[in-house]
């Protein structure tokens, strides 16, 4: 299970991370990935954003170890509840071995696609090349 520290709950958390961070998709999962201390980006516009930090980003508050947190999105387009949350129990469980990657800071939201629901050992295979690839074009910003 993922340790309490490491979820991200605030849905402030989830939509700064998806719209601010970088992105890599792949056939069931996509994975948008942020790091705090580099939130202050320039929008597609032109404008520069500022990221507060909240008190939930203060590492008093994010548990011992200051690491990352991770969030996950299953819609319903996924299927029915016990699909959505069967989907939503996998990728926490393959997520728990990407934790010690994340740095301190680095927010992750795993949003699972329609295709998850049905995928298999595919799902696993998708969320590892997803996460390298997000996390590698993190490392380049």
């Amino acid at each position: 299970m993922l340790p309490g520290h490491a979820r991200m709950r605030r849905s402030e958390d989830f939509r700064r991370t998806v719209r601010h961070g970088v992105r890599a998709g792949r056939r069931t999962v996509v994975v948008h990935a942020l790091r705090l201390d580099v939130a202050a980006s320039t929008a597609a516009g032109g404008e520069e954003v500022r990221v507060e930090q909240t008190r939930a980003d203060t590492p008093s508050t994010t548990g011992p170890t200051d690491g990352g947190q991770i969030g996950f999105v299953v819609s319903k387009a996924v299927g029915s509840a016990v699909r959505r949350n069967r989907v939503r129990r996998r990728l926490r469980h393959l997520a728990l071995a990407h934790l010690p990657e994340l740095g301190d800071h680095t927010m992750v939201v795993v949003r699972a696609l329609p295709a998850a629901s049905t995928a298999g050992p595919d799902l696993g295979a998708d969320l590892d090349a997803a996460w390298s690839a997000a996390l590698s074009r993190l490392a380049r910003r």
